[in-house]
């Protein structure tokens, strides 16, 4: 109860000084009074530097009554209960020791937050004594923001080409394992990179958010006929589901890598083969799990292979190492069936 009336008697104080600033100084108060910016005075002598004055701006930015404001340091608006840091700069600042104009985090009477970075020019006598500093503030919060997106998208931007470049060292480790022929080899790389660059691009499209199952599935499969002759050959069954990129990459090139099966040994070796591509989502005690078939029928004969080809292993090792999935191929006489079990999204 009692500091009521001490609150009011630095008010009057306040008030007084700043009258006399008015006579003093007289054109510059009222121009601090009508600028747009943001801005107070406080008294070096004493100490905290409270706030002596403070104009309609600072009021609109703070959303403080000016008698709220009167009296307090500078630290009463910071937010989260204060940045030892910021508040070391504003000291400095206030020495005249520093080099820099300190950038802080505040709060505003409702709660919501925002920067600004503060301006404080100290006003000293003929004697060199410290007798006023105006302090402004400028509102920076788009900036900040701006620059916490900015670093976001490098930091994803770098995860992202590392988890590329991962799978590039993969392919081309595999092709050189599986053969010394210099054109198998390029075949090899140049097939997988192909259908990657077909992700990236329709990741692109999507701005690298996400992506639909069934929009990558028809990416994936348009080199193969699907808007060329092919159509009716592909069944596909299931809702749009959204990936993550991380999973379109690695499916992708699963896609691409059974396509060019089907192409050489598969359903679309002959004119009358077709595939059935569909997925469901199934829950599991542990999480959902998304469930895709690639079933192939009215091809050429198929037999299991003796050994597996460079194909089903980009295939079993990426999803298995992308994507913490797991592969089956079967191969029963009327055609190839693939089924990839991963994580749903």
């Amino acid at each position: 109860m009692s500091e009521i009336p001490n609150k009011s008697e630095e008010q009057k104080v306040a008030e007084a000084e700043v009258e006399g600033f008015k006579k003093d100084l007289g054109p510059f108060v009222v121009a601090a009074e009508t600028t747009r910016m943001a801005m107070v005075f406080t008294d070096p002598k004493e100490p905290g530097n409270p706030i002596i004055f403070a104009n309609d701006s600072f009021l609109s930015l703070s959303g403080y009554e000016r008698t709220e404001v009167l009296g307090q340091s500078l630290n009463f608006l910071m937010a989260a209960g204060g940045d030892s840091q910021a508040i070391k700069q504003i000291e400095a600042a206030f020495d005249g020791n520093s080099d820099s104009d300190p950038e802080v985090h505040l709060r505003r009477k409702d709660g919501s937050e925002f920067w600004a970075s503060i301006f404080i020019s100290p006003v000293r006598n003929e004697r060199g004594a410290f007798v006023q500093h105006f302090v402004s503030f400028v509102d920076i919060t788009k900036h900040m923001r701006a620059q916490t997106q900015a670093k976001m998208l490098i930091d994803e931007l770098n995860h992202r080409v590392k988890n590329t470049l991962s799978t590039v060292q993969s392919i081309i480790w595999q092709a050189f394992r599986k053969s010394s022929d210099p054109q198998v080899i390029r075949k090899s790389i140049e097939d997988p990179l192909f259908a990657l660059s077909r992700s990236h691009d329709l990741l692109t499209r999507e701005n690298w958010e996400s992506v639909g199952l069934l929009d990558l599935v028809k990416e994936a499969l348009e080199p193969f006929g699907v808007a060329d002759g092919r159509t009716e050959r592909f069944v596909i069954s299931g809702e749009n589901i959204r990936l993550t990129p991380k999973a379109a990459l690695a499916l992708g090139i699963a896609f691409h890598e059974l396509a060019t099966n089907a192409v050489k040994f598969g359903a679309f070796s002959n004119e009358t083969g077709s595939i059935l591509i569909a997925w469901t989502i199934e829950p599991t005690p542990e999480a959902d799990r998304l469930i895709l078939h690639w079933k192939e029928k009215d091809g050429a004969p198929v037999t299991p292979p003796v050994r597996k080809g460079f194909g089903s292993q980009v295939i079993e090792r990426g999803l298995a190492h992308e994507l913490g999935g797991s592969v089956q191929l079967d191969y029963p006489a009327d055609g190839l069936v693939c089924t990839i079990n991963i994580p749903a999204p």
